[in-house]
């Protein structure tokens, strides 16, 4: 999930960098020798350098230059797996203040009815953040969390295992 996020905010910057080379190609220009420039390029063979690029490949030259975007480095799952620990830890901490709340009867209900919200809310404030669309976010991430613990409930019930 968190490599498929990742290519959500891929996609939204490209978006935007694609409408941002049809409204201001000129600027886009500068913008790129720019960048050349601040990596040890002449301005006048960055300027040259750009215009060539982006002759070729205008959206592949800021995709990789000006974004950081390379086929070859997309998809960056350790990244990935780092930020979702950092999230899995934060996100833990609000299941566990409702079990600390909850009243024994209801909180088997309660905290896998407010764990999905709280999911549906971090999968969309991630994906706003990334710049990709917050419904897709929560859904996705909501969906997955709550086959996650469906199939845990499965595996209990199939030993015999209950929780109250």
């Amino acid at each position: 999930m968190s490599v498929h996020s990742q290519a959500d905010t891929e996609k939204a910057d490209l978006k935007l960098e694609r409408a941002e080379l049809k409204s201001d190609d000129q600027g886009e220009r500068k913008e790129l020798a720019a960048i050349y420039v601040a990596r040890g390029l002449q301005p006048m063979l960055s300027r040259k350098v750009a215009d060539q690029l982006m002759a070729h490949d205008a959206l592949g030259a800021h995709a990789r230059d000006e974004l950081g975007i390379n086929a070859a480095f997309s998809a960056r799952p350790t990244q990935a797996a780092l930020a979702s620990a950092g999230s899995f830890a934060v996100g833990a901490a609000m299941p566990l203040l409702v079990t600390a709340m909850a009243p024994q009867a209801g909180l088997i209900p309660l905290v896998s009815g407010t764990s999905l919200l709280f999911l549906a809310l971090l999968g969309g404030l991630a994906a706003r953040v990334g710049g990709a669309g917050m419904a897709s976010g929560a859904i996705r991430v909501t969906f997955w969390g709550a086959l996650a613990m469906a199939v845990t409930a499965g595996i209990g019930a199939l030993f015999g295992t209950t929780t109250t």
